[in-house]
């Protein structure tokens, strides 16, 4: 299998969603009791570990120097995402998840309805996915398609067509933490394809602001903006807050929502007592199909 330095990533939202496990109930930023268990064994002592609080303390300090307000950003954005899903339940046909990575939200999902989900993912992490799904499950779901695709250059529609996927599905699009690892052509090309979905379709998404793309404000994210600009080149594509509504018509979609820091803040860490900010640089949207 080929590697892909984005494919790389997949482990750090897991890895933060798995040690805010260790914190109390009414503390803890997002609820996921599977997230420990689809980290490899490494990373599975590391969440063992942070049940020191001190530890988890050091741990979030640590993502905090590189960048500040992040960890909430991670971690929240999960809850969003969820709360938009669990309030269209009642009203969608199945759900595809783009840039699945580790998630947990597909296997998590069949307790409460047998709708099908698709996990679209680069060629390499599905093959990982579904081989910790086996060791953590034992098998997988029979509600759950495991779908390769490269964003770059497959089509995602043809992809999913193949798995069983339907036209007519009201689909609710998931596309956590995905958009900054495509060109802009691979991203306005997915979306070109999600124009065809069902009216009552619904899509959340993340991005990350033009603005720290092109380099002009960097949100106080040196380290990180050398990492993912500069070294490594992961991330290119953004957007401006403000152009979203546009960009979203442009597909047949209407933006209903976004989250930018201070609503993250305001709906899931305030009443937590924990004194944590979140980053301008990543925001969630959420929109519905025409």
């Amino acid at each position: 299998m080929t590697r892909n330095p984005a494919a790389q990533t997949a482990f750090g939202p897991m890895l933060l969603a798995a040690v805010e496990q260790n914190e109390t109930a009414e503390h803890r930023l997002v609820d996921d009791d599977l997230a420990d268990l689809f980290l490899p064994a490494p990373l599975r002592w590391l969440v063992s570990a942070t049940r020191y609080a001190p530890l988890r303390r050091a741990l979030i300090k640590v993502s905090e120097w590189s960048g500040p307000g992040l960890w909430v950003n991670l971690c929240c954005r999960k809850r969003f995402v969820g709360d938009k899903l669990s309030e269209a339940l009642d009203n969608i046909d199945a759900v595809v998840i783009l840039g699945a990575g580790f998630d947990t939200r597909a296997y998590r999902l069949t307790r409460q309805v047998r709708i099908p989900v698709f996990e679209a993912d680069l060629p390499v992490n599905i093959a990982r996915k579904a081989k910790t799904v086996r060791r953590v499950l034992g098998e997988l779901p029979l509600s759950v398609r495991l779908v390769a695709v490269d964003f770059e250059h497959d089509d995602l529609l043809t992809a999913l067509a193949e798995h069983g996927y339907l036209t007519d599905y009201r689909v609710f699009f998931i596309c956590e933490g995905v958009t900054q690892y495509l060109t802009e052509d691979a991203v306005r090309r997915t979306f070109e394809g999600l124009r065809a979905a069902a009216p009552g379709s619904r899509i959340v998404f993340t991005y990350v602001r033009r603005d720290f793309i092109d380099g002009t404000n960097r949100y106080g994210t040196r380290t990180l903006y050398r990492s993912v600009r500069r070294r490594r080149q992961l991330w290119h594509f953004g957007l401006q807050p403000d152009d979203v509504a546009g960009f979203l018509s442009e597909y047949g979609w209407r933006l209903v929502d976004q989250a930018g820091p201070d609503e993250l803040v305001q709906r899931y860490v305030e009443h937590t007592g924990r004194k944590l900010g979140a980053s301008q640089l990543e925001w969630s949207a959420y929109a519905e199909k025409s």
